[in-house]
């Protein structure tokens, strides 16, 4: 698929990999329809795009009505056909603590949240962009899962959600591909965000030393990747791994 004038959009496109990819797919002559959970998340991507052709979606994407709702006007516009599923949360936390006797266990809420965003808000912006897409010309279906699928400490309810999100893709790669809809995934290692970047100096030394690469990946590596997985179009039912050679 040529990106040129194609309609996309990035969930959580505020900040981070989402604002990266954004800037990237609008670089590349794309329109973007740039969602997160708040106008004012937007911001500093509207400054970055002024004058490029991208729209603003303030949504929640665990609420199906305003998923729905969003989805309406990016079918008002003219129709989509990229969705960066990008949008998640953390909650990290052991699944019990014992202390001097005392146990502690994860929060069910703390699990529900990040399962409703992770997983059930990828699969919610997946259906509707999927229906969307298999009115037109077809599209392509990016999910953004993690390392952490295989499983990680302290991730119990973040690796169940990756985890998913890459057996949804495997599972609408086959489904859809009779609508010349393709679904794909791509899984970063360690990236330098700014959530990243905030890690103290000697826990962030002992990261990069599990890496053969001994570094943190770029925003853009990941980014590239997008652009790869749009414009190749035998890339159907994978997850690409982004991660320097780590392997959890």
């Amino acid at each position: 698929m040529d990106i040129r004038n194609k309609r996309c959009l990035v969930t959580g496109a505020g900040r981070g990999l989402g604002k990266q990819m954004a800037m990237d797919l609008l670089r590349n002559g794309a329109s973007v329809h740039a969602c997160d959970i708040s106008l004012a998340a937007l911001e500093g991507l509207k400054t970055d795009a002024r004058d490029l052709p991208v729209m603003f979606h303030a949504c929640d994407i665990a609420d199906e009505a305003a998923v729905k709702a969003m989805f309406a006007k990016i079918s008002g516009d003219g129709g989509l056909d990229v969705l960066v599923n990008n949008a998640g949360i953390t909650r990290d936390g052991l699944l019990l603590k014992v202390k001097d006797g005392d146990v502690k266990t994860m929060p069910l809420q703390d699990f529900k949240a990040v399962i409703d965003v992770n997983l059930v808000g990828v699969f919610l912006c997946a259906r509707e962009a999927a229906a969307l897409m298999a009115k037109g010309n077809g599209g392509v279906i990016i999910n953004i899962s993690s390392i952490s699928r295989a499983g990680n400490f302290g991730q119990t309810n973040y690796s169940a959600a990756k985890a998913g999100v890459d057996a949804m893709t495997v599972t609408w790669s086959k489904e859809l591909a009779k609508y010349k809809i393709r679904c794909a995934a791509i899984a970063p290692g360690y990236i330098n965000t700014e959530m990243v970047a905030a890690i103290k100096p000697e826990a962030l030394e002992k990261i990069t030393a599990q890496i053969p690469l001994h570094r943190l990946g770029e925003m853009c590596e990941i980014s590239r990747t997008v652009l790869f997985i749009i414009e190749n179009d035998f890339v159907n039912g994978k997850t690409l791994e982004i991660d320097g050679g780590l392997r959890i």
